[in-house]
């Protein structure tokens, strides 16, 4: 009970598309919540004293105190409160899995369900945009040093923003032609509409920050060159796990089987949904499988549904408990006809007699005692092969490193998956330059990439500053 009233033991419903409709569009499938809503959610926060909550968000944001701001009305407050400490609110609003961090933690979720945490810094950080982009506070004039941010995703981003705020004069190096990284080509318009994203990368701008597109490093300057040759006091890699992993089954080189990592490029980058008007098309059979459990083959398989295809399944060899995807996610795509074919592995494509995918053949699975992950093993059913009739193939059973920047940097330590070597606060073994994100931990969430960003932020700047004044 609060100030007499009771309050309610479940979140308040995000409003969404219908799935029959959303199915067909590439529109935001969550609506937000409107004011009233907002504050009503607001209203179920007990103000804890000690703020679980918080030691769930890898930002730290003072979540208690934006949400008293919300519950009184002044959604400004409240969106700089967050802004302290988070510089892409709209985006993790949207894409964090609040349910494994902040919303954990709710002493409210012991009786009942969370506060909507992720919902309420949506709806903050949407307030705030109000169709603009607003600008905060400009930088200091006198630069107190120079640092070459590489990779345009959540890492750098928070990096580079942080780092501009202090005063430094900030160079960021993307090698596509638009910043933004994973949120510009890994997640569909339909979770993150990119006008956000742009947004956000105009911001930093703002600040001061110079981006540099179509910048390979390790190819158009190495790490070296950087800091000797183009004057860096120090750089961050924050390059993330863009190189796709495969099952190493005969027929992937065949056509109609991609990664998820260029499938979901190619229309989220390049736009291809809208081709003609676009001019990157995209082949999509009237059946698609998709392999794997976690968000990416969510986004991947719910692409599909979008571009026409009839019957998309999503292939993966654990039962729906093991799935890594957020339930969320799963949900969504349950409701938009998605085909779970769970308990089930791939063992190889089959093509035609013309080089084109025409089935997947897989196995039935069962489930053994727990791996070293805590997941129940899977393990194949003797006799069990059957053929998916399928024309596309999408194989998003993760990723990893790609090995460029590692190879042309002396000095500079990696791990056997080839992730780069870094500390708590960033350090790598070659001075003056830093790491973080999926670089260094492998493909993890936006959030925990903008965490590791403002602690390498923080320790860029007692490192420039140290050296200054030695």
């Amino acid at each position: 009970m609060q100030g007499g009233r009771i309050m309610s033991q479940v979140k308040h419903k995000m409003p969404e598309q219908d799935a029959q409709v959303r199915r067909h569009n590439f529109n935001e499938v969550a609506l937000g919540y409107d004011a009233e809503t907002a504050k009503a959610e607001a209203a179920r926060c007990l103000q804890c004293k000690h703020a679980p909550c918080r030691k769930g968000c890898p930002v730290e944001i003072d979540i208690p105190a934006f949400i008293q701001q919300v519950k009184d009305g002044d959604f400004v407050a409240a969106n700089s409160i967050i802004r302290d400490y988070n510089n892409l609110p709209a985006v993790c609003g949207r894409v964090c899995p609040q349910e494994d961090q902040c919303e954990k933690l709710c002493i409210r979720g012991i009786k009942g369900e969370p506060v909507g945490i992720g919902r309420l810094e949506r709806f903050v950080a949407d307030f705030s945009l109000g169709g603009t982009c607003p600008l905060p506070p400009p930088p200091p004039e006198v630069k107190i040093g120079k640092v070459a941010v590489i990779g345009g995703g959540p890492a750098s981003l928070t990096v580079a923003g942080d780092l501009a705020r202090m005063g430094y004069q900030i160079t960021l190096f993307e090698a596509l032609h638009t910043a933004g990284g994973v949120l510009m080509y890994g997640i569909p318009e339909f979770r993150l509409p990119k006008d956000i994203v742009k947004c956000e990368i105009e911001t930093l701008k703002y600040l001061g920050v110079e981006v540099v597109v179509n910048a390979v490093i390790g190819k158009t300057f190495t790490v070296d060159e950087l800091m000797q040759e183009e004057g860096y006091d120090a750089v961050f890699i924050g390059t993330g796990a863009g190189l796709p992993h495969f099952m190493k089954m005969p027929g992937e080189n065949l056509n109609g089987v991609y990664s998820a990592n260029e499938f979901l490029t190619r229309v989220n980058l390049m736009k291809a949904y809208k081709f003609p008007e676009t001019a990157t098309p995209v082949q999509i059979g009237r059946n698609v499988a998709v392999v794997g459990g976690g968000n990416v083959a969510m986004d991947s398989a719910r692409t599909a549904l979008r571009l026409g295809a009839e019957n998309v399944y999503i292939v993966y060899r654990r039962s729906r408990d093991e799935m890594p995807a957020r339930a969320e996610e799963v949900e969504h795509a349950h409701e938009e006809g998605v085909i779970f074919q769970l308990l089930t592995n791939p063992v190889q494509v089959v093509g035609d007699e013309n080089g084109w995918v025409k089935g997947l053949e897989c196995v039935q699975m069962e489930l053994g005692e727990p791996d070293a992950s805590g997941r129940r093993r899977p393990m194949e059913k003797p006799d069990s092969n059957f053929v998916l009739d399928v024309e596309t193939v999408v194989i998003a059973i993760g990723q990893g490193p790609n090995p460029l920047i590692q190879d042309t940097t002396p000095g500079m330590d990696t791990n056997k998956h080839g992730n780069i070597v870094a500390d708590d606060d960033g350090k790598t073994t070659k001075e003056g330059v830093f790491a973080g994100g999926d670089i260094v931990t492998g493909a993890a969430t936006v959030i925990l990439a903008m965490g590791a960003g403002k602690k390498a932020a923080a320790s860029i700047h007692a490192y420039v500053q140290h050296k200054k004044q030695g």
